[in-house]
């Protein structure tokens, strides 16, 4: 078999291959677009493992919580941390409030400059790819575990999050792998997510809780 064959063989495989790819990093944009698109609301329970890099000598170490999570587009949501510790962290439009029931604390930011380049205003971000792409350069990342894949890149690199990668299937958000620019990750999996139920408006606000001290940022 000589090579000028192979060449005229193998041709054929390769544009196939190509043009597989190519479709499966079509799919990972597309899915995202459709998620933006008509994924109005949802909600759905979580699990999140943060993990720590290895230092020298040792071996990396691992974190694991869980809790419920809501969100409303545009600027909407809600996670509340049932285990190992209660926490409660709400955006209602205007201020970023997390509570800390341990130190019973409730800190208080203003919410378009704490959110900003974080993996929640990606979720909760406007319904198109064009809002998105002002804070994120997105990217269609390889299929994996079922489900298709897109990069997410802040622009600001003076952030705390280096890459978030959102892993979707059909219209559904299942993970979110995020890395921060000191090595760590974070992986935020969805379970049973409900898409756009009629969620009643107080899911979005906040109340600090008697006693509990309030610093605003």
């Amino acid at each position: 078999m000589t090579r000028s064959f192979l060449r005229l063989f193998l041709a054929p495989l390769f544009a196939l291959a190509l043009t597989a790819a190519a479709q499966v990093r079509a799919d990972g944009l597309q899915a995202l677009e459709a998620f933006l698109r008509e994924a109005r609301s949802g909600r759905a329970e979580f699990t999140q493992v943060v993990t720590s890099p290895a230092r020298e000598g040792e071996t990396a170490r691992s974190k694991t919580s869980s809790g419920s999570f809501a969100f409303q587009r545009p600027d909407r949501f809600r996670f509340d941390y049932k285990k190992p510790f209660e926490q409660t962290l709400v955006a209602d439009g205007e201020t970023l409030w997390l509570y800390d029931a341990d130190l019973n604390q409730v800190t208080a930011r203003g919410q378009a400059q704490a959110l900003g380049s974080t993996p929640a205003a990606i979720v909760t971000s406007a319904p198109d790819l064009q809002a998105l792409r002002q804070h994120f350069q997105l990217q269609a990342a390889p299929a994996r575990d079922g489900l298709q894949w897109v990069q997410a890149t802040p622009r600001d690199k003076e952030g705390q999050v280096s890459r978030v990668l959102l892993g979707l299937r059909g219209t559904r958000l299942e993970r979110l792998e995020i890395q921060d620019a000191l090595g760590q990750r974070s992986v935020i999996t969805f379970h049973d997510m409900e898409l756009n139920p009629a969620l009643p408006p107080e899911t979005f606000r906040f109340r600090a809780p008697a006693g509990a001290a309030v610093i605003r940022q």
